[in-house]
């Protein structure tokens, strides 16, 4: 299960300063498997039912996971970051660990603190303009005279950024305008959102939701929107 694959790497990140190595598409599988839940939770007659409820405690404990794996790695890479504007040693084998989008990062933040040295301890001009696209560190973009992993090209060689393709695209869910009748707990709606109910609110509930809590009396359904 992609839940306890995340708890076992959060789990190895906490054990040690350094980066593991995961999967590159980790957080894209966490993705992947938050969509699918939340597709099987759509499906639910009732949104309230107790397998329904333990379906979005799953994806709550996934965003949890995965919010909490991106925290500790983070930390570690802007550490790495520091390191380097530093000019003191760090391991190169933890830059190789890093996904893409940690790669990425890391490019950014060194070069964002190279600027300002160069600004604030060199007294260089500011240059408002200037853009840099990042490309992932790897043998093929090495230097070929210093040997050191290439951290940035000129706007013009990087050429236009493609869109990105999201393949967990959220679901779209029909809502209804609703008037509170009493107050409720939070809860999450088929939509992935939480919700807090207090009396005399008017509040936009998905369809789904809206239409069992009109039929315990906690709503009053005022119209429907798309």
């Amino acid at each position: 299960m992609i839940l306890d694959d995340l708890r076992s790497i959060l789990l190895s990140e906490r054990e040690t300063g350094r980066l593991t190595s995961v999967a590159p598409d980790i957080f894209e599988k966490g993705h992947r498997e938050l969509s699918a839940i939340t597709k099987k939770v759509y499906e639910f007659e009732d949104p309230f039912s107790d397998d329904a409820r333990a379906h979005i405690d799953e994806t709550l404990a996934i965003r949890q996971t995965l919010q909490d794996l991106f925290a500790i790695r983070s930390r570690k890479i802007i550490a790495l970051t520091i390191m380097h504007a530093e000019g003191n040693y760090y391991d190169r084998e933890e830059v190789k660990r890093m996904i893409p989008a940690e790669k990425a990062m890391f490019e950014e933040i060194t070069t964002s603190i190279e600027q300002s040295q160069d600004i604030l301890l060199k007294n260089a001009p500011l240059l408002p303009h200037a853009v840099h696209a990042h490309p992932a560190v790897t043998p093929e973009a090495e230097d070929e005279e210093s040997g050191e992993p290439a951290l940035f090209m000129d706007e013009e060689q990087a050429g236009p950024s493609p869109e990105p393709i999201r393949a967990d695209a959220p679901l779209t869910h029909p809502c209804a305008l609703v008037r509170v009748l009493s107050d409720m707990e939070s809860f999450m709606g088929v939509d992935g959102r939480i919700y807090t109910l207090s009396k005399g609110d008017i509040v936009t509930l998905p369809e789904r939701n809206a239409a069992v809590l009109s039929e315990r009396n906690i709503v009053l359904n005022i119209n429907l929107c798309k």
